[in-house]
């Protein structure tokens, strides 16, 4: 039995190693057993030996692996580089590659100068929500009235140096700008010039405002556009704020109702009242030029009366008698007829003519 084990456990050895035997070692067993089993051996680990030129092929791999990133950089169309050397601005650099000292000394920043930014007022953009802002969007009018605006301004950078180390946090000047502005130019206006004739003006002025701020502080922003998304009363008093505005609508409408029909009677009054001078004008002037010509051809006919008056009375009355005798039924009596009645065909018009009443 013993001769088996041992048979099995010189299989694992080398032929002519000798076998040991002891009884103090733990792969016997017991007393007369064997001693302890082979010994595990790690392969050997080969090591390339480090040369000069090895060290400096790994050195200058890692310094490419690290300079080149921070040293070639690249500005997008719609942007600017601005490049800082130790924390202090040293250029701004347009799209394109461009290079720099590698970091840490030098840094580069790429703002978008073409984008169109947006800021909001008394209210906020939360996909396709909005949610209103109590607090930013009610405003004290002139009038000691209450008013609730929403407030779009559109801007954009025209000097990326300004806008980043001018101002902290650019989004937020700019709303703090638009809020302010707003608020001292409503504070100085009644309510119905805010709500109704007077919003483009307030848009304009609130826009010269936020740009003479934010020049002032050279914040390197430029105000395109302000914008009164809404402007409303108050959602308590709403209501009652319509009626009113019903109420003016229906005074103004009765005033333009009036100065129509004044602007309709007023000419018409003036015209007929001219129709009448003219008409007098003309009768005048008709009355005047008659009397004038009566008298030119009185004073032409006493110039020929004075030259021959027996033949100027015998012309005058040969005409007046042509004028006179036509129209008129004559009798012809004889004066030699002496004391004797005539008998006169007293009918048709003649009888009418010696007895009108007809009695």
């Amino acid at each position: 039995m013993t001769d088996k084990h041992d048979m099995a456990w010189d299989d694992i050895h080398d032929p002519g190693e000798p076998r040991k035997r002891g009884g103090g070692g733990r792969g016997g067993g017991g007393p007369g057993g064997e001693g302890q089993g082979p010994a595990f051996q790690m392969p050997p680990i080969k090591i390339p030996k480090l040369t000069p030129t090895t060290l400096m092929i790994g050195l200058a791999a890692l310094l490419a692996i690290w300079i080149v990133p921070s040293v070639v950089y690249t500005v997008a169309q719609d942007e600017v580089g601005v490049v800082t050397r130790f924390g202090e601005y040293v250029r701004t650099t347009p799209p394109g590659l461009q290079f720099k000292f590698p970091s840490p000394i030098e840094h580069v920043e790429t703002p978008q100068v073409r984008k169109v930014r947006s800021s909001t007022v008394g209210f906020r953009q939360r996909g396709n929500q909005e949610q209103d802002r109590p607090n930013e969007s009610l405003m004290l009018t002139g009038d000691e009235n209450i008013v609730d605006i929403d407030l779009v301004v559109q801007y954009h950078i025209i000097d990326a140096k300004n806008y980043l180390f001018n101002v902290r946090n650019q989004a937020l000047a700019v709303h703090d700008v638009a809020e302010t502005s707003i608020r001292g130019i409503i504070g100085n206006r009644p309510i119905d010039d805010v709500l109704t004739t007077g919003k483009a003006e307030i848009q304009i002025q609130l826009k010269d405002n936020m740009q003479a701020i934010l020049n002032k502080y050279e914040s390197g922003i430029e105000i395109l556009n302000t914008q009164l998304k809404d402007v409303s009363p108050p959602g308590a008093v709403d209501s009652a704020f319509k009626d009113v505005q019903s109420a003016k609508e229906d005074k103004d409408r009765f005033i333009n109702e009036a100065k129509g029909y004044r602007n309709q009677i007023i000419p018409e009054a003036r015209g007929k009242s001219a129709q009448l001078i003219a008409a007098a004008e003309g009768y005048r002037e008709e009355v005047i030029n008659k009397a004038k010509g009566d008298a030119h051809r009185f004073l032409a006919q006493y110039k020929e009366y004075r030259k021959a008056p027996q033949v100027t009375k015998k012309r005058i009355y040969i005409e007046t008698m042509e004028e006179i005798y036509p129209g008129m039924n004559k009798v012809i009596i004889s004066k030699d007829q002496g004391g004797v009645l005539p008998i006169l065909p007293l009918t048709g018009n003649l009888a009418g003519a010696i007895n009108p009443t007809g009695k």
